[in-house]
């Protein structure tokens, strides 16, 4: 295993500045998730840590050596791809050392990396089964292995679930997560699925239009949002935002409210009285009111009910036209047409700059 430096790594097509000065640490043996919507420069960043993209300016260190100008297979470096890519005539077995053979490694020493890689994949009663014998999990853990037994000093992978359907995902976060406990590999993942991000990573990376927003422990970015777009990301539902204005500005707390908004005091800083804002509230957050709920009421029209079994997501439109999301823990009797209020603790409440 291996750590990474990234060092105002940018990467430019023509005039498009699609990776901008990323200065980012990834230490030894630790599981990072870069995450972020379609086109946000994720996918570009993890290919210039493979050499698959040239590095416009920056620097890239991988276990100490600047990696800049080496070729992939000089980087100690191993990436699993969101397509399998096996051999389709090739055995499991004859796939996962297919790279070994190449490499004019002995045979005795190919079939023993494979035979280990296939008992920690679990890939043992397959090695004699070609791809198309095979399940979609049971491919992606055949295109693992491959990377396995290279023994490499970094694992790359580049949104290898995209491909499976919804129960074959959560079968393989749990492989991958066992994998890295495992073996104690430095591994960098790519995603849009947040999901994955929170269940796999030490530390997520989240990204949008090319610049790093903010870098942290899954759960501390969830509770502590550096920004809205980070708000806005990280969590599902995503987080409601209510404009509203300041009322009053403290070194600690800001007091807000907006028309259907009632006067209510968050913790924040930099806001002073008069300042538009932006209010954001997790659906997770609104507690339908009855005899025992506390806290800042909002009340609207119901326009949709989702009844999930664990959770019921209700819809609720405001008198100024916003909607607002409401994750409730259990089935209520509940309708669409009627009007409801929901409480909010404004401890749990997060204030943006409005625009920001």
């Amino acid at each position: 295993m291996a750590e990474l430096r990234l060092r105002r790594l940018t990467k430019r097509f023509g005039t498009a500045e699609v990776v901008r000065a990323v200065d980012l640490d990834i230490a030894a043996g630790e599981f990072a998730v870069f995450v972020g919507p379609s086109g946000c420069g994720k996918s570009t960043l993890l290919r210039m840590i493979a050499g698959l993209e040239d590095i416009t300016s920056g620097e890239l260190w991988i276990g100490g050596r600047r990696c800049n100008d080496l070729e992939p297979r000089e980087r100690g470096i191993a990436m699993v791809f969101q397509s399998y890519a096996l051999y389709p005539h090739l055995t499991v077995r004859e796939n996962m050392g297919f790279g070994l053979s190449l490499a004019r490694r002995p045979r005795a020493e190919i079939a023993a990396r494979v035979g280990e890689a296939a008992r920690i994949l679990r890939l043992e009663p397959l090695l004699d089964r070609r791809p198309a014998q095979l399940s979609g999990g049971q491919r992606q853990r055949v295109a693992i292995g491959r990377a396995i037994v290279r023994k490499p000093a970094v694992f790359l992978f580049d949104e290898p679930l995209s491909n499976l359907d919804a129960a074959l995902r959560m079968e393989m976060r749990m492989e991958i997560a066992r994998l890295h406990q495992e073996l104690g590999a430095t591994m960098i993942y790519v995603t849009h699925d947040q999901v994955e991000a929170m269940t796999l990573a030490d530390r997520i990376v989240v990204l949008d239009g090319g610049r790093v927003q903010q870098t942290g422990a899954p759960i501390d970015v969830y509770r502590h949002p550096a920004n809205r777009f980070v708000a806005g990301f990280i969590g599902s539902p995503r987080m409601n935002f209510l404009p509203v204005t300041v009322q009053a500005a403290g070194k600690e707390r800001v007091t807000v409210h907006s028309p259907v908004v009632p006067a209510m005091a968050v913790a924040a800083r930099g806001f002073a009285a008069g300042n538009p804002a932006v209010l954001g509230i997790r659906p997770q957050h609104l507690r339908l009111a009855d005899g025992a709920a506390a806290g800042v009421a909002l009340t609207g029209r119901i326009e949709l009910v989702e009844r999930l079994g664990a959770e019921t997501v209700v819809s609720l439109r405001l008198d100024d036209g916003t909607q607002l999301l409401a994750s409730i823990p259990q089935d209520v009797a509940i309708r669409p047409g009627g009007s409801a209020t929901f409480h909010v603790d404004p401890a749990a409440a997060h204030l943006f700059a409005a625009g920001g």
